[in-house]
């Protein structure tokens, strides 16, 4: 599949792309990537995501595990425990982010010196307009 074959609607067509657009927001912001990726192997409990994901607040966690639950696309297991213990898993519309996600993260880390390269190029000619 190549960009020509994909139908991107454009931004105010009569068909609008509103909950597309909040979709995209949401598993594009900064942390759900991240949250998709830790739970590719299975459940995973609260503070052990946390702990997984570098910089991570609880709030942050709190937040985008809402929203993706909100979504369908994590499931968040309560088990009648004491202390209560909670575990966060992918559903299956969840796990059909796994390709993309991957496919994203090879393609960062392959491009990550060029964008480097390209980065401190664009900085060094536009030191000059400032």
């Amino acid at each position: 599949m190549t960009p020509d074959d994909i139908d991107f609607p454009t931004p105010g067509e009569a068909n609008d792309c509103g909950m597309a657009r909040e979709i995209l927001d949401l598993i594009g912001d900064k942390w759900s990537l991240y949250i998709i990726a830790m739970l590719k192997d299975g459940p995973v409990r609260f503070n052990e995501l946390r702990r997984r994901i570098d910089g991570i607040s609880q709030r942050m966690l709190t937040i985008n595990l809402r929203g993706l639950e909100r979504d369908g696309l994590v499931k968040r297991t309560m088990f009648p425990s004491i202390p209560p213990r909670v575990e966060y898993e992918l559903t299956d519309i969840g796990r059909t982010l796994l390709v993309p996600v991957t496919a994203l993260v090879t393609w960062a880390n392959s491009n990550q010196a060029s964008i480097q390269t390209a980065r401190a190029r664009y900085d060094a000619a536009n030191e000059a307009r400032d």
